[in-house]
């Protein structure tokens, strides 16, 4: 950055600073050319003026011995150009990634058609062109699991309650449930035709996540009776059921066996556990309808009996998600839910699906409906501000919220959608249900309708809603629904938690392929792997990185080293940043060993490079390391800022990205720009890194071959328990660190298999006893593994563990020798 500063003479001179050797250069030389001058006249009783060489000599003096210093600590390392940047670069970093996801999000609108091959000839030929979307749809919301065969709904009585809980104008109501997954069912209402009539249509009617399928009847209190969509279509003749969704509150939101309350809202507690076994509440809720789908097809017998769904707000999110899935329902209507879908990073995080805006918007969720019938009603939903408050010790939830969707972009997206099905040689157009009059435009039908079930059932009945009658009658006195919530919610719990307890086999299963029988048949078969992992856990940005662009300063002169800031381009709006330590007196032509010294969460390349910064967990160990003559270089990490970097993971995920998307190629770029120092040996760049930087550790270099070892310290242990546990005290699932989830990691990857992605090269771990990531007994069992994988390729002296009597902190013993031994740099 430069910086100007005014010499207020008779000649005003607005000087140019870059703080190196140039400017001061600059600076003699316009002093030199400027002309002599008369200062102004002497005030009265003081000593006769005096020519003045430049106006400024005075000035100069005063300016350059201000400047000298600072032109000495920004001199730039040989062979790259200065670093003028000011102010804080960790912060400059992420607001640069930021601006970064924020242009590939709005890039992921055009480029989803590299993912769709639509053949519009015959709605047989399209059904078939868009299989393979449908199947990547149910995938990225964990909608995998096959269901149970269901004959018939189960009606759930007691010696105290009968089945049958009320009744209204035409239909009778019953409490139902049904089988959905092993342990999984769904619950909910069951409203039939009174006196045996047949039903005219087969409806799946799913509220808001804050609404009781009670309410949806007009049972109690909750919903207007306009908005009971349920009901109306009961009394219209349909044959209704109406499934609970698990809520937003938090009431039963504990983890570590009950003993840690949080302020999660139920559906994040589910969405969390579930998100790293590749499943996902959307899914699971989804599941339970589409079960009734089942039911209703298997029921129907020879009846041309036509299927529906319909949904309000979160109902309306699942039952676009049911349409597009499922063919054999005949009418979708989605309420309170149809928008661009690019700022999903804004709204709660148990709506955040891995790779969703990489091929879905709600415009291609819609394609996948047609040439079926989808309504969509734009009305109100509750403006939902964020998770329950803060409060009795509950915390760690994401923030998140939920406001009505805009008229305006509701149209936009409908007209994408049109657009997108243009195809059709039949009426493709979709109905949009708002009040007020409208001209159609764009293939968008408009209809003025009070309620979206008007048009709902005129288009799947064939006849028109049937005036409301008399509230219903509730037969059910004393029923507590926060019972049925928790059986609810404790059951999606126990079956992902055995996803979880299930997981070391299934990666077995998924690592069958990778063959053990020497060093370079691992590497030849786990070449797919770390595609995998690159591709589809991780996630990599199709893009060319930019030339790095080298800017430095030197910012430490210190006995037995010298310290440089510096600075590399990665991507547009992307830098790398950090810390280089050279030893001095490395010879003309002599090449020496770097670590690369990586923070954990929070920290800055100075908690580990500064030698006037002493923090515990670090230890100054790249100050110390480059004391016994290794080169070392401390990148800044973006995880820092707290919900600024977790929002940097928010912006990725929908983009089948993480947070590691970016800083992989930022490492790639710093090994290589190391690579290239005249006193570095490329064959000897090894990576280091405590707590977060040990997460990265084993994430980095197994993507950056070019890291030739790698140190995991504070970190290392059973990853996918750690995050997924229920009942463990040092999960992360009642945490704030609401980032740390990765999709479908526990059925491919836990902290072994990456480091089999490391291996055959050098690859430690340091643990100290009282560190409170993990107990020693999760780290032991998951190192054996590594410890015999190495045994097993013959290749044991490449790898330890090394347990030492301490907390969370470099302890700097075992893997300083290890450091010595495997980048042969002898100690002294």
């Amino acid at each position: 950055m430069l910086r100007a500063m005014t010499f207020m003479t008779n000649h005003a001179v607005r000087i140019p600073l870059a703080a190196n050797s140039n400017s001061f250069r600059w600076l003699g030389q316009r002093l030199a050319d400027a002309p002599a001058c008369d200062p102004p006249g002497p005030r009265q009783g003081s000593a006769p003026a005096t020519r003045v060489w430049g106006g400024a000599t005075l000035i100069a003096c005063v300016f350059i011995a201000a400047f000298a210093t600072r032109a000495l600590a920004v001199e730039p390392l040989t062979g790259t150009d200065p670093l003028e940047l000011e102010g804080d670069l960790a912060d400059r970093m992420v607001r640069g990634i930021d601006r970064f996801l924020l242009k590939q999000i709005e890039a992921s609108v055009a480029a989803r058609a590299r993912h769709w091959h639509r053949d519009f000839s015959s709605p047989e030929k399209y059904n078939a062109s868009v299989t393979p979307n449908r199947a990547r749809l149910a995938k990225i919301i964990g909608a995998v699991d096959p269901r149970l065969p269901i004959t018939g709904l189960e009606l759930m009585t007691t010696t105290d309650h009968p089945a049958r809980v009320g009744q209204g104008e035409g239909f009778e109501v019953f409490a139902v449930r049904w089988p959905v997954l092993d342990g999984v069912y769904g619950e909910g209402l069951l409203l039939t035709p009174k006196d045996g009539k047949k039903p005219v249509a087969d409806v799946v009617a799913i509220p808001d996540a804050d609404q009781t399928p009670e309410m949806l009847v007009g049972l109690v209190p909750g919903v207007e009776p306009d908005a009971q969509f349920a009901r109306r279509l009961a009394e219209s003749g349909c044959r209704v059921v109406v499934p609970m969704l698990i809520d937003r509150a938090d009431t039963f939101s504990t983890d570590a066996g009950g003993a840690r309350k949080t302020n999660q809202p139920h559906r994040e507690f589910i969405y969390r556990q579930a998100y790293e076994m590749g499943r996902h509440i959307i899914g699971y809720e989804l599941q339970k309808a589409l079960s009734l789908v089942d039911w209703f097809t298997a029921d129907a017998g020879k009846d041309d009996r036509k299927i529906g769904v319909m949904g309000y707000a979160e109902g309306g999110l699942l039952a676009l998600y049911a349409g597009a899935l499922d063919t054999r329902i005949d009418v979708t209507c989605v309420s309170g839910y149809f928008e661009p879908r690019e700022n999903v990073w804004e709204e709660p995080i148990y709506r955040n699906v891995f790779a969703l805006l990489d091929e879905f918007g709600d415009a291609e969720l819609a394609s996948l409906v047609k040439p079926r019938e989808l309504i969509i009603a734009c009305s109100r939903v509750p403006d939902i501000m964020g998770p329950p408050p803060v409060r009795e010790g509950r915390g760690g939830a994401a923030p998140g919220r939920l406001r009505t969707p805009d008229v305006n972009r509701v149209m936009t997206e409908v007209g994408r959608a049109s657009q997108l099905i243009d195809g059709f040689k039949t009426d493709s157009s979709f109905r949009l249900v708002f009040l007020g009059d409208q001209t159609p435009k764009n293939g968008i039908e408009f209809i003025n309708a009070p309620n979206a079930a008007e048009p709902f059932c005129d288009v799947l009945t064939g006849a028109k809603l049937t005036p409301s009658g008399a509230a219903p009658k509730y037969d059910r006195p004393g029923f507590d629904p926060q019972k049925r919530l928790k059986r609810q919610l404790d059951e999606l719990t126990e079956f992902t938690q055995r996803l979880m307890r299930e997981s070391e086999y299934t990666r077995r299963d998924f690592w069958a392929k990778a063959d053990r029988s020497s060093v370079e048949k691992w590497k030849e078969t786990t070449k797919r792997y770390r595609d995998y992992f690159a591709n589809e856990v991780i996630g990599r940005f199709d893009l060319k990185r930019l030339p790095a662009k080298p800017r430095t300063r030197k910012i430490y002169d210190e006995p037995k080293y010298t310290g440089y800031e510096v600075v590399l381009d990665v991507f547009p709006d992307v830098m790398a940043y950090g810390i280089l330590l050279v030893p001095k007196g490395i010879a003309q032509g002599e090449r020496r060993p770097v670590v690369v010294c990586q923070h954990g969460l929070e920290g800055r390349p100075q908690d580990v490079a500064d030698p006037k910064v002493n923090n515990p967990a670090y230890n100054q160990y790249a100050v110390r390391l480059a004391e016994r003559g290794f080169i070392t270089y401390a990148p800044q990490n973006p995880y820092i800022f707290t919900d600024r970097f977790r929002t940097l993971q928010r912006k990725s995920n929908p983009l089948k990205k993480t947070l590691f998307s970016t800083i992989v190629p930022q490492h790639e770029q710093t090994v290589e720009w190391l690579a290239s120092l005249p006193m570095v040996d490329e064959k000897r760049i090894a990576f280091y890194g405590l707590s977060y930087g040990g997460k990265s550790a084993m994430r980095i270099p197994a993507l950056v071959p070019k890291y030739c070892l790698s140190i995991c310290s504070a970190d290392f242990n059973e990853w996918i328990w750690k995050n997924v546990s229920s009942r463990s005290r040092y999960s992360y699932l009642g945490t704030m660190e609401y980032e740390m989830f990765e999709f479908d990691l526990g059925n491919t990857f836990n902290y072994a298999e990456m480091a089999g992605l490391i291996c055959p090269r050098p690859f430690m771990v340091e643990r100290g006893h009282h560190d409170g990531v993990a107990p020693d007994e999760w780290v032991a069992y998951e190192y054996a593994r590594v410890r015999l994988l190495y045994a097993d390729l013959k290749i044991p002296e490449r790898t330890t563990i090394e347990f030492f009597d301490g907390p969370h902190t470099i302890h700097g013993v075992g893997t300083f020798a290890f450091l010595h031994q495997h980048l042969d740099w002898p100690e002294k």
